[in-house]
């Protein structure tokens, strides 16, 4: 460990912030205008976190504010253990607060992950256009 690394955080245990980080993250999602959220209650399927939110925002530029805003509003709730990865390209964001991880896409790369099938949840529905 180097002078400027900071002390290793140990992960808070299951089950200690989860619907109220939840609600955090589910709030600010609105505010900022998220699209196609959907929620995964993971209890009793696996020790990772209590629930996952994957959801969409237009830009990378919109990915990384909505991020930026969620970490902020998480750290004002209290949360000290908060990992995140991906704002440089901010294609996709992933948020990890213990019991609640969020992946926050660009759209495309949405659907070429499909992280909703792996976990046995359908993903957004997406209009197909009608001939004209």
């Amino acid at each position: 460990m180097t002078d400027h690394d900071p002390a290793p955080r140990s992960r808070p245990l299951p089950g200690q912030h989860g619907e109220d980080y939840l609600a955090v993250v589910m709030a600010t999602l609105e505010t900022n205008k998220a699209e196609d959220v959907v929620t995964i209650d993971l209890r009793g399927k696996t020790s990772i976190a209590d629930h996952m939110v994957i959801c969409s925002a237009t830009s990378s530029r919109a990915v990384a504010a909505i991020a930026g805003h969620i970490e902020m509003k998480l750290k004002e709730h209290g949360c000290t253990w908060l990992k995140v990865e991906g704002l440089p390209q901010a294609d996709w964001v992933l948020i990890d607060a213990g019991d609640v991880i969020v992946h926050l896409f660009r759209p495309e790369v949405r659907e070429f992950y499909n992280i909703e099938k792996m976990w046995g949840v359908a993903g957004p529905v997406r209009p197909v256009a009608a001939d004209a």
